[in-house]
């Protein structure tokens, strides 16, 4: 059961990832799937608050978007843009979001930046991107390898922004340090012997 606090940090972090739509997105080489800052939101959604919560705001977010409102990047919104290249980037958002929470749980507290980016890396970078290049393939009637080529081109920008979540993730985690369950001591059978 979601507490308030959940309730208000989820609604919260939905509003960043749609804050982050409003910069404008970049069709390199005329490509058919948009470079965003939006999957930084994503990234910083299960960086900070977790597995279960930033899916969950990711979630929200997605169920927004296909009521129609224009919130990813370019003002874009309704049910077809689940039915355009981008799908599967639109799929793997909660999927990320997930991971990246979830590797960092297992972190633990102190958030630690190095792990950080690793998790941001695997769950925000490699899985999104992942799933997105699936995705792409099937709806626009490429081949794995074309689509993997086509989705090259994110991997730079996704990399920068793995390094600035992780950064952007120890301070808040710095600030309010229970978003996150502190890591746990490994426990010495020696002592539980003689206990």
């Amino acid at each position: 059961m979601l507490s308030s606090r959940d309730l208000a940090l989820i609604a919260m972090f939905t509003g960043v990832i749609a804050a982050l739509g409003l910069i404008p997105a970049v069709a390199p080489f005329g490509g058919a799937v948009p470079i965003t800052a939006q999957s930084m939101g994503i990234m910083l959604a299960g960086a900070i608050l977790g597995s279960k919560r930033g899916a969950s705001a990711v979630l929200l977010f997605l169920a927004l978007v296909a009521i129609g409102l224009p919130l990813l990047s370019g003002g874009r919104g309704g049910l077809g843009v689940f039915a355009g290249p981008s799908v599967g980037y639109l799929v793997g958002f909660p999927v990320a979001a997930w991971l990246v929470g979830r590797l960092t749980e297992m972190i633990g507290r102190p958030y630690r930046v190095p792990l950080g980016v690793m998790a941001n890396v695997l769950g925000g970078v490699l899985v999104l991107n992942a799933i997105g290049i699936v995705g792409m393939a099937l709806v626009a009637d490429l081949s794995l390898i074309k689509a993997t080529t086509l989705a090259g081109v994110f991997i730079p920008g996704d990399l920068v922004k793995a390094v600035l979540t992780a950064l952007v993730a120890v301070g808040v985690h710095t600030a309010y340090p229970g978003l996150i369950p502190a890591r746990r001591q490994p426990v010495d059978e020696t002592s539980r012997i003689h206990a």
